[in-house]
């Protein structure tokens, strides 16, 4: 009797350090937070971070040494809402996915479109951007108003980007180009007849460069979302962040950041 005290000791001591390893797990983040109290983790501490690239004009880009963008805005929007201050972490994009997954930060918030394979790796917020596929003519061209109308035609495009294969599908001959400045010279020389480009590009381009000289001849019907990434185990931040999107939707923030950078509201 007198040797069964301190064995229930000793297994309550156990039991207690078995329950606090159980609490917290190996996934832990860069800053201490585990990934089962990551919104407490971050409400407490006051800070979240953000990966973003720091090099994605007009998203997330340096002007006199600050870091500002769309997205950039977006997400001190969202930390406001919160009542946190947003650190960013400027990465790469090719390595922003995996400095999610080692916990280097707690969100990204970088153009993240919705694919399966993203939601199916990741937690996803409801989307505070839209985008489409568009085609750019010069602004005196009547025989380009689809998508179909592009056969025979030849449009400019990157042959790395998925707008090369739209025009390839649509039937269009292809001049190669490395990027949006390039196809819209070639355009405006009438060496092209077309180019194929995001939405936020060409409203981008209007907005800094306004050019009478271009127009939209016409407009993909599928709309690209633009979300904030999470770890795939946090649903209280990210239902806290879509909270905070929704009030941003409603007391009209969204569409003033989007108005500033494009000129227009593409935030619904």
């Amino acid at each position: 009797m007198k040797r069964t005290a301190p064995l229930l000791a000793i297994t309550a001591v156990l039991a207690l350090a078995l329950s606090a390893c159980g609490s917290s797990t190996t996934g832990s983040d860069a800053s201490g937070a585990t990934d089962e109290n990551l919104l407490q983790h971050v409400e407490s501490s006051g800070v979240l971070t953000v990966g973003t690239e720091g090099t994605y004009r007009p998203f997330s880009y340096h002007e006199a040494d600050k870091l500002t963008g769309f997205d950039v805005e977006v997400i001190e929007a969202v930390g406001e809402q919160l009542g946190v201050k947003v650190e960013f972490q400027e990465t790469q994009w090719d390595g922003i996915f995996a400095g999610l997954e080692a916990g280097r930060f707690d969100v990204i918030a970088n153009q993240v479109s919705v694919t399966p394979e993203r939601e199916e790796k990741y937690l996803l917020s409801k989307p505070y951007n839209y985008s489409s596929g568009v085609i750019v003519t010069k602004s005196d061209n009547t025989d380009i108003t689809s998508f179909d109308s592009l056969k025979g035609k030849t449009t400019a495009q990157s042959l790395t980007s998925s707008f090369h294969d739209d025009a390839k599908a649509a039937g269009a001959k292809i001049q190669a180009v490395e990027g949006w400045a390039q196809a819209v010279t070639l355009l405006k020389q009438g060496r092209v007849d077309a180019t194929i480009n995001d939405k936020l590009t060409y409203l981008d381009s209007q907005k800094t460069n306004p050019d009478d000289g271009i127009k939209i001849a016409a407009e993909s019907a599928d709309k690209t979302e633009t979300v904030v990434a999470l770890k795939k185990d946090q649903p209280e931040l990210r239902d806290a962040i879509n909270g905070a999107l929704d009030e941003l939707s409603a007391d009209g923030t969204l569409t003033k950041i989007s108005e500033k950078y494009f000129g227009e509201d593409i935030t619904k």
